[in-house]
């Protein structure tokens, strides 16, 4: 089973904040350039392409298998923006699958965890702060402290 990279959508920028419409992200093994294969889910059974190809906001979905992984971020015409190295995947606790949000949705059932903000709680890949974003009504229950938006994703990670 694969986990996910630093946040559940990666989102890329230029230098001057736009969105790296189109831009490429090539996944290779840390300190080199052998490919490295990225997930489109966590379970980890579909590969991505190499390179990745981002959305016209500059996103994707990117999750990673096992292993230290080396990006390598480009533009649509294969203009190196920057490369980072020994992006280890932590391999931490277990992510449930997303939840999607109606409009104005505070409380979500999600599978069980330990409570007491041993979770990793995020909302459309931002990470929430424990006992502020959201509160813990019991180890299946995450309530939001203010209303999602329709189409929002949940996801929780049990540590």
């Amino acid at each position: 089973m694969a986990t996910i990279s630093p946040v559940p959508f990666l989102q890329f920028i230029d230098a001057n904040g736009a969105p790296l419409a189109g831009g490429k992200l090539y996944t290779y093994v840390a300190g080199t350039t052998t490919p490295l294969a990225t997930y489109t889910t966590y379970a980890g059974t579909v590969s991505n392409a190499n390179p990745v190809i981002l959305d016209s906001a500059g996103r994707a979905s990117v999750w990673l298998g096992v292993g230290s992984y080396k990006f390598v971020l480009k533009d649509s015409t294969d203009v190196l923006v920057y490369t980072t190295d020994n992006i280890v995947n932590a391999g931490i606790g277990t992510m449930q699958p997303a939840v999607v949000a109606t409009q104005g949705q505070t409380v979500f059932t999600v599978l069980p965890y330990t409570m007491g903000g041993s979770a990793i709680v995020a909302r459309n890949g931002l990470v929430q702060e424990y006992n502020v974003d959201y509160t813990e009504t019991n180890s299946t229950t995450i309530t939001f402290a203010t209303g999602l938006s329709a189409g929002d994703r949940v996801t929780v990670r049990s540590i």
